[in-house]
């Protein structure tokens, strides 16, 4: 037994592999673009694919040249055109098949670029099931194509009356993007913070026009609702670094980061020294040694830096791990410290009225802590004795927020990227997803009926509703959203009117106490097949109608139909389908210029006449499509 055994895990020089680079990203996609995902996310990778082509425009951009990039997506075909210099005609394959390979690499060239390591492109050829480049240079023009990072065609030069630059055009491989598309509103959001952190630039975007001439300002403006906030936006710009900061009422904080002009979704180094030096500014103005949690409390501010080769924590780039501004510089945090105590401190000084209306939400937010102080301490004592964790949750392996170190840390970061916690209610639900969750990866929080709606509540509430605060337990969030342990919080309830109003109460929690962890992407509902049609040999699950009658046409006959109600009616091997690859989700999305308070009032308010019409409108016009349909 022992030898055989041994046999098994023999290893020679056979079990050495060579991979070249295109299988590698293929094998290991996530070390290159983080998580797949099917577009519902706006870190999915296919966002990632397009970013790492526009990176590479925007560094044009930065060195001057070409002030205009053309992006247009049909169904899925993604197609890029920027102005530039265009690659060197005689390296168009190569740039784009040969790992390590680009002009980035001279940092007389690319001072401060994003991408330093030459993978961007190569990446997006591999995952790509059509990828085709083409480089316009002093009227020649080179063309490449490829499939899968294969190279299929190459074309000589020839010549061309089109403007310097490049044209990549790709079709990410549905062999690896399962049942994906595009949101608009995530490439909305992606653009729009391109124009901001690149004053000037222009995006055209599928006949929409994207530019900004106020960089952070206009972002904020974009983010935030005027009425909302203590007093005007901040806007400070300085060398290399540049920040915008407000005040409103939400509960949370709430901070966007940049680093030559890449989006650092999980912020690192450059956010981190914002937070403290903002701190510390504060305090040191005011002369008072206020809290940090009441400063930075209902917070809405970005900043950006530019640094010379920046260090990410991942290929993905959405984490600075660079802790000087360049080699032989300052400190991060000593470059940003000095920066705001200059700046910031003047700007207070000058602005007397803003000083006190900062000032102000800060007493108020310091009033707020200490009168929760004492709730929080016994709600932390009723959830230790919930015994939260056999009761409530069915916890996973990896968490979002832990440390990763070691040789297996991009395995370790695409699996927290993967956490997800779904929040049911019922027995019978909680244990269906129970049976055939990825305990690797995926938690299950189960509701007891449904939960309060608390929309015009204070957050005392929270820690008071016995639900909410086993809830916040699980999700890491009271204090703050920075401790969230599940990367997707997925709500999953039953498609009838019953599981409606459970998600709309949901929603409500999360929009009123936790509205960060929407903005941020965090939220979604899980989509259930709501029908199951099938014969003796081929079994569809369908999502609508329109689905159920082209499964019933494909099946033909009288082929079975079931509608499905509850999740309990789902068995646990139908429902490993449904959360597995194939798994579909919605986001819940919040637009920039959505006021959540008002949104909150007209459906979780009062009865209001608006509201009445709405459904009294909506309901003739169900009425009338079935009597159509009927007809």
């Amino acid at each position: 037994m022992a030898d055989t055994k041994q046999n098994l895990f023999e290893y020679t020089e056979e079990s050495i592999k060579s991979l070249d680079w295109k299988e590698h990203i293929r094998l290991r996609p996530g070390m290159y673009i983080g998580k797949l995902g099917d577009g519902s996310s706006a870190d999915d990778g296919i966002y990632v694919l397009l970013k790492e082509v526009i990176d590479n425009c925007i560094d044009e951009y930065t060195m001057g040249y070409g002030k205009q990039i053309d992006i247009t997506i049909q169904g899925k075909t993604v197609s890029v055109r920027d102005y530039g210099r265009g690659i060197p005609l005689g390296k168009v394959v190569d740039a784009v098949s040969k790992i390590n390979t680009g002009a980035k690499y001279d940092s007389s060239a690319f001072q401060k670029s994003v991408g330093l390591n030459g993978v961007g492109t190569k990446a997006v050829n591999a995952l790509s099931g059509s990828f085709k480049v083409s480089s316009f240079r002093e009227g020649k023009e080179k063309t490449a194509e490829f499939t899968k990072g294969v190279l299929v065609k190459e074309f000589k030069e020839s010549k061309t009356g089109e403007s310097n630059g490049t044209l990549v055009t790709f079709i990410p491989d549905e062999s690896v993007f399962k049942n994906f598309h595009f949101i608009n509103e995530y490439l909305d959001n992606q653009f729009w913070n391109y124009c901001y952190l690149n004053a000037g630039l222009v995006i055209n975007f599928n006949g929409k026009k994207y530019i900004s001439k106020n960089g952070l300002l206009d972002l904020l403006q974009r983010r935030t609702n005027e009425d909302e906030l203590c007093y005007p936006i901040i806007h400070l710009k300085g060398d290399d670094i540049e920040v915008a900061i407000a005040h409103n009422n939400d509960y949370g904080e709430e901070i966007f980061s940049f680093v030559n002009g890449q989006f650092t979704t999980q912020g690192g180094t450059h956010q981190q020294a914002f937070r403290e030096a903002f701190v510390k500014v504060i305090r040191d103005f005011y002369k008072k040694d206020y809290d940090a949690a009441d400063i930075r409390q209902s917070i809405v501010a970005a900043v950006s830096v530019r640094v010379i080769e920046p260090v990410f924590e991942s290929q993905t780039k959405t984490k600075l791990g660079s802790q000087y501004v360049a080699e032989g510089g300052a400190t991060m945090k000593n470059f940003v410290n000095d920066f705001l105590a200059k700046e910031l401190d003047n700007f207070l000084h000058k602005n007397p009225t803003t000083a006190e209306a900062l000032k102000k939400r800060i007493e108020q937010s310091e009033k707020e802590r200490k009168e929760l102080a004492g709730i929080k301490k016994l709600a932390n004592e009723r959830a230790k004795k919930a015994n939260l964790h056999n009761r409530k949750l069915r916890d996973c392996r990896y968490h979002y927020n832990d440390e990763a170190a070691g040789k297996e840390k991009e395995m370790i970061l695409e699996k927290q990227k993967e956490s997800t916690i779904f929040i049911t209610e019922g027995d019978s639900a909680s244990g269906s997803i129970t049976k055939v969750r990825n305990v690797e990866t995926q938690a299950v929080f189960s509701l007891r009926g449904k939960p309060l709606n608390c929309f015009g509540l204070t957050k005392k509430v929270v820690y008071e509703n016995e639900e909410f605060n086993l809830l916040q337990h699980a999700l890491n969030v009271e204090d703050s959203i920075e401790g969230l342990r599940y990367n997707n919080i997925v709500i999953a309830t039953d498609a009838d009117v019953d599981g409606m109003h459970i998600r709309l109460l949901l929603m409500t929690f999360f929009l009123q106490f936790f509205p960060d962890l929407v903005k941020n992407g965090h939220v979604f509902i899980l989509e259930t097949p709501l029908f199951r049609v099938r014969n003796k040999q081929e079994t569809i699950y369908c999502y609508d109608e329109m689905e159920k009658k082209a499964a019933m046409k494909k099946l033909g006959g009288k082929p079975e139909v079931t509608r499905f109600k509850g999740l309990g009616e789902i068995s646990p091997d139908e429902f490993s389908r449904f959360i597995g690859n194939d798994m579909r989700l919605q986001p819940v999305m919040i637009m920039p210029d959505t006021h959540i308070q008002n949104l909150l009032e007209y459906y979780m308010g009062k009865n209001t006449p608006q509201r009445q019409d709405f459904i009294i409108g909506n309901l003739r016009l169900e009425i009338d499509l079935a009597e159509n349909e009927v007809a």
